[in-house]
């Protein structure tokens, strides 16, 4: 099963794209039908409902007079609250009931207004944003929808700006245009990566680049992107993670890279991520089950240094993840030698010069990690050397 998120501002065209999902084949769970199902008629949430906020706000058929209850609740945080109080935790149950009772085949597609406003992005395995500027969702509500310019305005600035939008979406659909625009760009991305996504969780088969190697410029999108993966693995791990970095290439601004997010786990025993229901946990949120792997030692006395290795079954992003021990060396020798690099011009440029002879040199990607190995074996006592005269402490 793949469990992507779908949102989008007021007015941006979220409901087409779900609809358009659901008849392609996704389960689509609507957040907002559940909020009113959980607040139908005889409902115990309904009952508390109005015991709190007054018994005008169930109409004479029995139903919950929803624009009046907004009136009550908009503009007072508190009374929100106390709103949430009663209706998110059915929300939430109601919500798991219908993911759950999903095929194990399915893409699931939680449609949520306030993804973003109530940090949602990790419980996902990618999240997917109708992108719409605000002045046209504004212009649509008004000449669309028939709302007062002043209440369309208030109902935007309610919600998350675009700007943080964008930087949760692991997609974002563009939909400033026509509708026929925006469905053409929902079926490619059903089939060419939501479709195979699930198909990789499904299998344990993990996202990988091709074999020709391809070193390209540093890709300032990386970091957003890493951020977003981290904030999922720390939702699958919990207190199991003493922390989650971007480590490797990626994470050096201005260093050409393999076009591959490595990021790096730090667990208090390996043993951790052996666990059946943390594999479970880090498949819900898009990670293949972690295997067991290796890293070159810092020196002759460690050769090897035991370490647990995954990656992500989604075909747009490949990532390689790294669990280390966090009695071990080898979690602080990934943070120094990324920030030596992030700090040291001359050694950025060495390692940019071994990369464009690997590459001239017609190696596999498969290959391309082994080859660099003496490079970091002679590297490691410049990186120390400068730990030892900057007073480097991993951050």
């Amino acid at each position: 099963m793949l469990l992507v998120g779908l949102s989008g501002g007021i007015g941006s065209g979220k409901s087409t794209v779900s609809r358009r999902l659901a008849a392609l084949g996704a389960v689509v769970v609507d957040a907002d039908r559940v909020a009113r199902e959980v607040v139908e008629p005889g409902t115990p949430a309904l009952a508390e409902i109005a015991a709190r906020f007054g018994t005008h706000l169930v109409a004479a058929d029995g139903t919950l007079d929803r624009p009046a209850l907004g009136a009550v609740v908009f503009g007072d945080e508190g009374a929100r609250k106390q709103l949430e109080a009663i209706t998110h935790p059915r929300i939430t149950e109601r919500t798991r009931e219908l993911v759950a009772a999903a095929p194990d085949d399915a893409v699931v597609v939680h449609d949520i207004p306030l993804l973003v406003e109530l940090d949602r992005t990790g419980d996902y395995a990618l999240t997917v944003i109708v992108d719409v500027p605000a002045e046209v969702r504004l212009r649509r509500l008004v000449e669309l929808r028939g709302m007062e310019e002043a209440a369309a305005r208030a109902r935007i600035a309610a919600q998350a700006d675009d700007a943080r939008r964008r930087a949760a979406a692991d997609v974002l659909l563009p939909n400033a245009g026509s509708i026929q625009e925006l469905q053409t760009r929902v079926e490619r991305l059903w089939h060419e990566r939501l479709v195979p996504f699930e198909a990789n969780l499904r299998r344990g088969r993990t996202a990988r680049r091709s074999e020709v190697l391809a070193v390209v410029d540093h890709d300032p999108a990386w970091a957003a992107q890493a951020d977003r993966l981290r904030a999922r693995l720390r939702h699958a791990l919990g207190g199991a993670a003493v922390r989650v970095d971007h480590v490797g290439s990626t994470a050096v601004p201005g260093l050409p890279a393999k076009d591959v997010v490595d990021l790096q786990v730090v667990v208090p025993s390996l043993e951790v991520l052996d666990d059946a229901h943390v594999v479970g946990r880090l498949g819900r949120v898009g990670f293949l089950a972690p295997r067991e792997g290796w890293d070159h030692g810092p020196g002759p006395d460690v050769d090897r240094l035991p370490k647990r290795l995954w990656g992500s079954g989604d075909p747009g992003r490949v990532v390689h993840v790294h669990g280390r021990a966090a009695d071990g060396p080898g979690w602080r020798l990934a943070l120094l030698m990324r920030d030596w690099l992030r700090a040291d011009a001359q050694a950025r440029a060495d390692y940019l010069h071994l990369k464009q002879s690997l590459v001239a040199a017609g190696l596999t990607t498969s290959d391309y990690a082994e080859a660099k190995e003496p490079w970091f074996a002679r590297a490691f006592p410049r990186a120390q050397e400068w730990a030892a005269r900057t007073g480097w402490r991993p951050t």
